[in-house]
């Protein structure tokens, strides 16, 4: 019997390159006109993987969440896994916005990957749910490539990384 080749499907990102970004955005929020004297505040909460945006009215909150998103881009993170949070009233006159990371496929989203090759239909292919991934596996490495290119062009609401591939 052949052995069988696999891979994992995950999602993620990479938490220094948040990191730098949102120093490179407080930076620039530091240094813009439109921000003198303003109450504004940029927090990286690494452990929980979220970022705290602080603002004293609506116009800066988005001006802020531009920049965040704009440093965020220019540093490689899939903006698809920020799970953007609605703008709440803080105390004194603020609001506040949470966005949150996704670091791994949830439960829906790992059935959607597993459910979509299902219905493509590839010759021996088999996906099996494993936690917070999803291990893609077949007798045939070129069947393997075609499941990655297929799963490439899918939307499933996250940026799908590929590894583990043997």
């Amino acid at each position: 019997m052949p052995p069988t080749a696999s891979f994992d499907v995950t999602t993620g990102v990479d938490l220094q390159e948040v990191d730098n970004a949102i120093n490179q955005a407080s930076k620039e929020v530091a240094q813009r006109y439109d921000f003198k004297g303003a109450k504004i505040e940029i927090e990286f909460k690494r452990a929980e993987g979220l970022i705290a945006l602080l603002a004293d009215n609506d116009m800066r909150m988005r001006a802020l969440f531009d920049v965040v998103q704009s440093k965020l881009i220019k540093r490689g993170v899939p903006v698809k896994n920020l799970d953007i949070g609605e703008v709440k009233p803080a105390g004194g006159d603020t609001l506040r916005r949470e966005i949150k990371l996704k670091q791994a496929l949830d439960g829906e989203t790992a059935k959607k990957v597993a459910a979509a090759i299902k219905d493509q239909k590839f010759k021996k292919v088999q996906a099996s749910i494993q936690g917070d991934q999803v291990r893609v596996s077949a007798p045939s490495r070129d069947e393997l490539q075609a499941v990655i290119t297929f799963l490439r062009t899918q939307d499933v609401g996250v940026e799908l990384q590929f590894g583990n591939y043997r």
